[in-house]
């Protein structure tokens, strides 16, 4: 287990701008306030959107698309450092009109209507290749 003691340095509250992506909403947010790394949590609702499941066995990510509106019923993630650009890591659960859920790493999706809450950390976190996985992970 790799862990260390993080620091905050200031919590936003912040309202997704309609029409624009939400991941790169997050990211904007956190350049804004000098984030290198932070935890956060958010809500609203997306006209569509795409998700990636990471398929384990050919450490792969697969590709959903959905051109509907969704409702963004839960939405968590973290800030950090990937390839020398801040990178929101973003994992929802959205929702269909029937209550159906669908979930997975948000990729990308365009705002109807969003909040977001940042917890921001003193110390960056990068993210480096991990072999067994595949995958850009935490140092």
């Amino acid at each position: 287990m790799n862990y260390r003691e993080v620091t905050t340095t200031g919590e936003y509250l912040a309202r997704l701008d309609t029409g624009a992506d939400w991941r790169a909403e997050i990211e904007a947010l956190a350049a804004e306030v000098d984030a290198d790394a932070a935890w956060f949590a958010a809500m609203g609702a997306v006209q569509d959107a795409e998700l990636w499941f990471y398929d384990q066995d050919s450490c792969e990510y697969q590709s959903m698309t959905f051109d509907e509106p969704l409702e963004v019923a839960s939405c968590v993630g973290n800030v950090a450092y990937l390839d020398g650009e801040r990178f929101a890591h973003t994992h929802a659960v959205l929702s269909r009109p029937s209550g159906q859920a669908l979930a997975g790493h948000l990729d990308s999706g365009t705002v109807w209507a969003g909040e977001v809450y940042l917890r921001a950390f003193e110390d960056e976190l990068d993210r480096e290749y991990d072999e067994t996985t595949e995958l850009d992970l935490w140092l």
